[in-house]
């Protein structure tokens, strides 16, 4: 990870200049602009708000929150990791001609996809303080399960940036599995449910869910989940940041030649 923020500092006008480029690029001849970031998840929350709060709502306290914090977290996820796929080969032009670091391109789309998650982060806690749940000094510790889940998005990133090089059908089944993942991640609906059976045990192998559960029990239950929860949280995001730093090892020389 230290040679990742090395990079980004010896190329760090470039890397501003990139960032720069993939946010406003979003919002391109867009009359609402940067307003799209908050309207646009308030607007898909309303939605599942209606469809199921009628299903969960009555079983669950402050059901609205339970689920904006689990989709918050996972449209994060989503956004940045689907806009890091592409992120070598749309940079073609510029990646053949400057010699820089090639993951450079992916964390400024990552980068890009961090504020839009910032501005709609704003809004959560806005619907927290609506609805009178109080903020004590435990909600520093989202921090831990946001950084968590950037690291684990880079090395997601990293992952499919590569093989997107390679094969691009890998952006097909990616929309496969994001949708698949997305039931898993239990956003809509209580994860007691399945409590004893192999379905739950499946839901906390996925990392995703591990770190919107950490957020909930912050901010649902003013508690801080256990040391082993944390250790958790970090092996996901090192992990899957190791395979990524691998893959892009092994195969970064080949890239050039398939962009």
């Amino acid at each position: 990870m230290n040679i990742f923020i090395n990079k980004i500092k010896q190329y760090q006008f470039m890397f501003s200049e990139l960032v720069k480029r993939d946010f406003n690029k979003r919002y391109k001849r867009s009359v609402l602009g940067i307003l799209w970031s908050m309207i646009a998840p308030l607007f898909q929350l309303l939605v599942m708000s209606f469809v199921f709060d009628r299903v969960f709502g009555d079983t669950m306290e402050h059901y609205t929150i339970y689920m904006f914090a689990g989709q918050l977290m996972f449209n994060y996820f989503r956004e940045a990791t689907d806009n890091g796929m592409q992120s070598i080969t749309s940079n073609a032009g510029i990646i053949t001609k400057v010699n820089a670091p090639k993951y450079l391109f992916l964390i400024s789309k990552i980068m890009a996809a961090s504020i839009n998650f910032l501005l709609t982060l704003v809004i959560f806690f806005i619907f927290v303080i609506a609805y009178r749940i109080t903020i004590t000094w435990k909600f520093i510790f989202i921090i831990f399960p946001i950084v968590c889940l950037f690291v684990l998005i880079v090395g997601t990133g990293l992952i499919l940036s590569a093989m997107f090089v390679f094969f691009k059908d890998v952006q097909y089944l990616y929309d496969i599995f994001t949708l698949a993942l997305m039931y898993f991640t239990a956003i809509f609906y209580d994860v007691k449910i399945f409590e004893g059976s192999i379905v739950a045990k499946l839901i906390y192998l996925n990392p995703v869910f591990v770190y919107i559960n950490y957020l909930r029990e912050i901010v649902l239950h003013n508690t801080i989940p256990s040391f082993t929860y944390h250790l958790y949280c970090i092996f996901y995001a090192l992990f899957i940041l190791r395979i990524g730093m691998w893959m892009y090892k092994k195969y970064n020389y080949m890239f050039l030649y398939y962009i």
